[in-house]
C-alpha cells in the first residue's frame, strides 16, 4: 500500500472516529454540566468539610469497589474479546455475550451483598480518622450506596455490548438521567433540611438525611441502567440466560482479566491511601476529599468529554487492527487520537491556574460551602499538568488491551501506584492540613508522568514505532499555540481582576467568560498558523463540518 493511500486511509478513520465520538462527547457534556450542578447543590447542602466528606466518601466508595471487583475486566478486556467473538464465532459472538452476561451479573449480586456486609469495614479502611456520629453516618451512607456495585457494573456491562455493536450514542447520554434524578435529590434534601451551618459543618447527620441521601444516589445509578437496557434488543441483541460456561472460550477472557484484576488493585492500594490522607486532613480542619474530589469533578470535564469518547470509539477499531495483525495501522490510529484529544486537553491545563479562583467562585461560592471556596484555587490550578500526563497513559493503554498485553498494563501501573503511594505520603508530609489536598495532587502529577514515559516507551517497542517523530513536532506546535495563547491572555485577566477587589459571583462569572473567551479565540488563531491541523478537524467535527474537513 502507497504511503498516500495509507495517509488516506489514516484521515478517512480518523474523521469516522471524531463523527461517533461527537456523538459521545455531546451526551457526555451534558452529563457533566448536570454534574456541576449536583456538585453546586451539594457543596451549598453540605459544604466542603468533614460533614460533606462523610457522604462523597461514602458515595464514592461504589465506583471504585466496582472498578477494582469487576470494572477492569468490563472496560478493558470485554471489548476487544466481544470484537473478536463477533468476527470468528458462527453465531456472531451471541452465545458469548449471553455468557458474560450471565456470569457478570450473577458476580456482582454476590460481591454487592457481601459489601453491604461489610460496610463497617469498608469505613475504617478509607476513613480511620472518623469515631462517634461522624463514623455512624458514614457507615449508614456507605450500605445505602454500596447496591451501587451491581448497578454501576451492569450499566458499563450493557454499554460495551452496544460499543461493540457499533452503538456509541447511549452509553454518553444514559449519565444525564442519574445527574437530573441526583439534583432532584438534592434539591429535596436542601427544601427538607437547609444548608449546613455551625456545629453541622463538623458533624454527622441524622437518619432522615441519611435514607434520603443515600437512597436517593443509589436510585440515580439504577435509573441510568434501565434507560441503557432497551437499546440492546435495537442493538440486534437477546439476553437469554446461559450457564454451559466450559469451553466456550471464557477461559481465555479470564486469564486476561486476571491481569486486569490485578492492575486495579495496585490502583485501589493507592485510592485507598489519598483517601486517607485527604480525609485526615480535613478532619484536621483542612482541604480533604471533598476539595480533592470536586476539583477533580471540574478538571477531568475535558478528559470525559473528549479523552475518553475519544477512547471508546477508537479500542473497537484498534481491536480489529490487532486482529489482523495490521500494527502499522493500529500506531496510526492510536497516534491520531493521542494528538486529537491533546488539542483539547493541554490548552484547558495551561489557562487552569488563570481561571481557577473564579471558576471556584461560580460553582462553590454557595450556601454551608461559601466560606471556604477560596480552598478550591490552589487544587484546580494543579491539576491540569496530572489531567494531561493521565490522558496520555488513559489513551497508550488503550494499544495494550487492544494486543492483550494486559500483563503489561498491569506492571506500568504498578509503577504508576507506587510513585502515587510514595509522593502523596511525602508531599503531605511536607505541607500543613489547609494544603492536603493541592500536595495530593501534585503526586496525582508525578504519578502519571511516570506512567505516561514507560507506557510509551513500552508501546512504541512492542509496535516498532509509534510516530514518534510525527507526535515530537506536533508536541513543539501545541505547546507553542496554548502557552502563547495562555502567556497572552494573562494581561487581560490581570486588567478584569482589579475591577473588584472581593468580586461577587455574576462579577467572578463575567471574568471567568471574558478570560476563556480571549484565550480559545488567541488559540485557535495561533494553532491556525502553526498548522495545528488537528484543531481543525475537531472543531469541523464539534460544528458539523467533518464532511468538509475531510475534503
Amino acid at each position: 500500500m502507497s504511503s498516500t493511500t495509507e495517509d488516506s486511509r489514516e484521515s478517512s478513520e480518523q474523521s469516522a472516529l471524531l463523527s461517533r465520538s461527537a456523538v459521545m462527547a455531546a451526551g457526555t457534556a451534558v452529563s457533566r454540566l448536570s454534574g456541576f450542578v449536583r456538585a453546586a447543590l451539594l457543596s451549598f447542602a453540605l459544604g466542603a468539610g468533614v460533614h460533606a466528606d462523610v457522604f462523597n466518601v461514602a458515595n464514592s466508595l461504589p465506583n471504585a469497589l466496582y472498578i477494582l471487583l469487576a470494572g477492569g475486566v468490563i472496560n478493558a478486556v470485554l471489548v476487544p474479546q466481544l470484537i473478536r467473538a463477533q468476527r470468528n464465532d458462527p453465531d456472531g459472538g451471541e452465545a458469548y455475550t449471553q455468557r458474560i452476561v450471565t456470569l457478570a451479573g450473577t458476580f456482582l449480586v454476590v460481591v454487592t451483598v457481601v459489601l453491604v456486609a461489610a460496610a463497617p469495614l469498608l469505613v475504617s479502611l478509607v476513613a480511620p480518622d472518623y469515631d462517634g456520629a461522624v463514623r455512624e453516618s458514614a457507615i449508614a451512607f456507605t450500605r445505602y450506596c454500596l447496591p451501587q456495585v451491581l448497578f454501576y457494573g451492569m450499566f458499563v456491562l450493557v454499554g460495551q455490548i452496544l460499543n461493540a455493536r457499533g452503538v456509541f450514542g447511549p452509553m454518553m447520554w444514559a449519565p444525564i438521567a442519574n445527574n437530573v434524578l441526583s439534583v432532584a435529590v438534592v434539591l429535596a434534601y436542601v427544601v427538607a433540611f437547609g444548608h449546613a451551618e455551625g456545629a453541622e459543618l463538623a458533624g454527622g447527620y441524622s437518619s432522615a438525611q441519611e435514607l434520603v441521601l443515600g437512597v436517593g444516589s443509589t436510585l440515580g445509578i439504577a435509573a441510568q441502567l434501565a434507560i441503557l437496557v432497551p437499546y440492546l434488543r435495537r442493538a440486534g441483541f437477546v439476553y437469554r440466560p446461559r450457564f454451559d460456561l466450559r469451553g466456550t472460550g471464557l477461559g481465555h477472557t479470564l486469564r486476561l482479566g486476571v491481569w486486569t484484576v490485578l492492575f486495579v488493585v495496585v490502583n485501589q492500594i493507592a485510592y485507598v491511601v489519598v483517601q486517607r490522607l485527604a480525609t485526615s486532613g480535613a478532619a484536621e480542619g483542612g482541604t480533604g476529599a471533598t476539595v480533592y474530589a470536586f476539583s477533580f469533578l471540574i478538571v477531568m470535564v475535558p478528559h470525559s468529554i473528549v479523552t475518553v469518547s475519544l477512547a471508546t470509539a477508537v479500542l473497537p477499531r484498534l481491536s480489529a487492527h490487532a486482529a489482523a495483525g495490521d500494527r502499522t495501522a493500529l500506531a496510526g490510529a492510536l497516534a491520531a487520537t493521542l494528538r486529537s484529544a491533546l488539542v483539547v486537553i493541554v490548552p484547558f491545563a495551561a489557562l487552569l491556574p488563570v481561571i481557577a479562583p473564579d471558576l471556584a467562585r461560580v460553582v462553590f461560592a454557595y450556601g454551608a460551602a461559601a466560606g471556604s471556596v477560596d480552598a478550591y484555587a490552589p487544587t484546580l490550578s494543579l491539576f491540569g499538568l496530572g489531567v494531561v500526563f493521565f490522558t496520555f497513559h488513559y489513551l497508550v493503554l488503550r494499544g495494550f488491551y487492544a494486543l492483550e498485553e494486559n500483563r503489561t498494563a498491569f506492571w506500568v501501573q504498578c509503577a504508576v501506584a507506587g510513585t502515587n503511594v510514595v509522593t502523596a505520603v511525602t508531599y503531605v508530609g511536607l505541607v500543613g492540613p489547609e494544603r492536603t489536598s493541592p500536595a495530593l495532587v501534585l503526586a496525582y502529577a508525578s504519578a502519571y508522568a511516570v506512567g505516561s514515559a514507560i507506557s510509551y516507551a513500552l508501546l512504541r517497542r512492542r509496535l516498532g514505532g509509534l510516530r514518534t517523530r510525527e507526535l515530537l513536532a506536533f508536541g513543539g506546535r501545541l505547546a507553542i499555540a496554548a502557552g502563547l495563547a495562555t502567556a497572552l491572555t494573562i494581561p487581560v485577566a490581570q486588567v478584569l481582576d482589579g475591577l473588584a477587589d472581593d468580586p461577587g459571583k455574576v462579577v467572578a462569572a463575567v471574568r471567568l467568560v471574558a478570560v476563556g473567551a480571549v484565550d480559545v479565540l488567541l488559540y485557535l488563531v495561533l494553532a491556525r498558523l502553526v498548522r495545528l491541523r488537528e484543531v481543525g478537524q475537531v472543531l469541523a467535527t464539534l460544528t458539523g463540518r467533518a464532511g468538509r474537513a475531510r475534503g
